[in-house]
């Protein structure tokens, strides 16, 4: 994890954590705490992607058309165990590399959780390579036309259709609208069964190259005019997906719309839904769906209002993706088990009381090494203050005052004149103890932010996302912490 920085930046503790699982999560690229969650754009090497394809070997073909696709995606792994996602263009497609470099840069300053982000590009010779992050779960196109053991779950469809309107909304709000060939193909679910919208979308199969490859009947009607993509050949697109979701198959926009025209909705319904979905809801989105039709573009809706508009339809939002996909989850449980010590031990069981009683009898031996360089003008009345109020909130956190705690380890960090990592230690668990727990993750950070060093830090961080219910995500910080003991320990 780099310099010991949790990947929990206080960047990602604002834009992470939301009240449901269906709030657009938008992450400003200019955030410093951005590396934590994904990596940076690299331009890598043409050896680098050599080994980690296999020397694009056909075994690591994942393009639905396979080598007969004219722009190749590879499934690759790199130094670093991280799995890729690699798209080979045709050697004719970028003939002038610094173009192609400046358009894989721009889409590469993207970061969301609603996109298959881009982490990477090559260009060597007259190879152009984009990399991204690969997406274990496959397309919509699979899940929906060509499912097996069941089919999507009206409740799921209802999140793909959202998740895909906060991704366009996203990028649209980034500068970056225009989507090429929007279809089923191009939205991937990630190992937790999320729909992602593939970014390599957000760049063409070549400079001059067309935008849509798909059948013409499912081509916006400006396209066939113009030959120009715009904001609103994209909704267009978005439209075709809808249809996609409500009929479970690739319906010609025209017979649709023929249909809705004529009251007959309830024959684009996928029979294999079996009725398990509300008329209210099927009827709102085939509102939706022939809104983003119309013929002239002007009256189509715009992402930000789609957003709005599927949100109030959600259904089941409490259950994760992978539940409602039926896709098994491996989780960080399932690896090995770590060697943890009492204080992991008691984050791990989510025993508040043993946390309670560690904290107390460390005291605040952890704090030394810490810089509290104050001048002499320092020590006033409102010094002495800042002290009794840490004196006052450390005789509430013995009395398992918790409250009081809160109150007194405020004003003594508002005060502002003297810096402790043990103090936003004793604050987290006191929110803990209050079932407060996005204010506790907020305290377990800032306490990793003084003390870079300090596996409480991280054990706290942990007990805060197991109370959320984050539990893949608390084990993997679990981890860290014990292996930053283990390490201090050695020395």
């Amino acid at each position: 994890m780099g310099a010991r920085c949790s990947r929990f930046s206080l960047c990602w503790f604002h834009s992470h954590l939301k009240p449901t699982v269906l709030e657009s999560s938008e992450l400003d690229n200019g955030g410093k705490s951005d590396k934590s969650i994904w990596p940076t754009f690299t331009e890598y090497s043409l050896d680098q992607m050599k080994a980690a394809t296999s020397g694009f070997a056909s075994d690591n073909i994942v393009s639905e058309h396979g080598e007969k696709a004219p722009n190749v995606v590879y499934k690759g792994k790199l130094d670093n165990g991280r799995l890729i996602a690699v798209k080979r263009f045709n050697k004719l497609a970028w003939p002038d590399n610094r173009q192609f470099l400046e358009e894989a840069r721009s889409v590469g300053s993207l970061r969301s959780e609603r996109l298959g982000n881009l982490i990477g590009c090559c260009c060597e010779g007259e190879e152009r390579l984009l990399v991204a992050e690969f997406m274990a779960h496959e397309t919509l196109a699979k899940h929906l036309f060509h499912w097996e053991s069941q089919p999507m779950r009206w409740a799921m469809r209802l999140r793909v259709a959202l998740y895909l309107a906060q991704a366009l909304d996203y990028c649209s709000g980034k500068g970056r609208a225009l989507y090429h060939d929007l279809n089923a193909y191009r939205v991937l679910f990630d190992q937790d069964g999320n729909p992602r919208l593939s970014c390599f979308g957000l760049m063409k199969n070549s400079r001059d190259g067309k935008s849509y490859s798909t059948n013409l009947a499912f081509t916006p009607p400006e396209y066939l005019r113009t030959g120009r993509v715009t904001q609103e050949s994209v909704i267009y697109s978005f439209g075709t997906l809808l249809l996609d979701l409500l009929s479970g198959k690739h319906i010609p926009p025209s017979h649709a719309l023929d249909l809705i025209r004529g009251k007959n909705f309830l024959m684009l319904m996928d029979s294999a839904l079996e009725g398990n979905f509300s008329n209210d809801d099927g009827t709102e989105l085939v509102r939706l769906a022939s809104r983003c039709l119309q013929y002239e573009a002007r009256e189509r809706p715009n992402a930000k209002s789609l957003v709005t508009a599927l949100m109030s339809l959600q259904k089941e939002t409490e259950v994760a993706s992978h539940v409602l996909m039926g896709i098994a989850h491996e989780s960080a449980s399932s690896t090995q088990p770590l060697a943890l010590t009492p204080f992991g031990e008691a984050c791990l069981r989510m025993d508040l009381t043993a946390i309670h009683e560690i904290l107390e009898k460390n005291g605040y031996k952890d704090d030394e090494g810490i810089a509290n360089e104050l001048s002499f003008q320092l020590w006033t009345n409102q010094m002495q203050e800042t002290l009794n109020s840490k004196k006052s909130g450390d005789s509430a956190f013995r009395a398992k005052d918790f409250t009081t705690a809160i109150d007194s380890y405020t004003q003594f960090i508002d005060g502002g004149t003297m810096v402790s990592p043990t103090v936003y230690a004793r604050r987290c668990l006191s929110y803990l103890m209050s079932e407060m727990p996005q204010e506790a993750l907020g305290d377990a950070m800032q306490a990793q932010v003084v003390s870079p060093e300090w596996p409480a830090a991280l054990y706290l961080q942990a007990a805060c996302l197991f109370s959320l219910g984050m539990d893949n995500d608390a084990q993997e910080t679990l981890k860290d912490g014990t292996n930053l003991e283990a390490k201090k320990n050695k020395t």
